[in-house]
């Protein structure tokens, strides 16, 4: 079974691209021995696109790309122009190797999140496939399930206000039910 990926970056300047990682990205990392970075990635996922060759990329993916394109312009560190390509805003960032990595705010559902897949129209089978995904049990899965569902909720739509409570009901002498004043509990 799969139990996670590793990427590579290839670089003319390994030793300037890695301290960039560590010191700018600030991704954690082990040193498996002279010098050789391994570094930690967030959770991630892997698409396949139709191509006139076979090709890798990575992209790295961020909550808001423009504040993270504007804490790198701050520190002199070349990016391209924000463009929207539907599925998500889209930047590239230049490495001091000379190699440049993609960096973009998704738009696109997220595997993983039941809610995410069946919100966006996905296909029959990847909300069922996305249905099996369960919250944690244990101490702190409410917490984890409130933050699966907030980040499933769809970007840009508000959600529902929360329906509110039927006012209490009093008898009166006569035997009669009339709705007590909120103001007076």
């Amino acid at each position: 079974m799969i139990t996670g990926a590793h990427a590579m970056i290839y670089s003319k300047h390994a030793e300037a691209d890695k301290a960039f990682l560590r010191d700018v990205l600030e991704l954690g990392h082990v040193d498996v021995g002279g010098g050789w970075l391994i570094f930690a990635l967030p959770p991630s996922e892997i698409a396949v696109h139709p191509g006139k060759k076979s090709a890798h990329e990575i992209y790295f993916m961020c909550e808001d790309v423009n504040a993270f394109k504007s804490s790198l312009d701050a520190k002199k560190i070349t990016t391209s122009p924000v463009r929207d390509q539907g599925w998500g805003l889209v930047t590239s960032v230049t490495l001091p190797g000379g190699g440049e990595l993609g960096v973009y705010e998704p738009r696109h559902a997220r595997p993983g999140t039941a809610s995410a897949a069946a919100s966006k129209g996905a296909p029959a089978a990847s909300r069922k496939r996305s249905a099996a995904v369960k919250p944690a049990k244990g101490a702190g899965a409410t917490s984890l399930a409130k933050k699966r569902a907030a980040q499933s909720a769809p970007r840009g739509k508000v959600a529902a206000p929360k329906a509110k409570k039927p006012a209490p009901t009093k008898k009166t002498a006569a035997g009669k039910v009339k709705k007590a004043s909120r103001a007076g509990r």
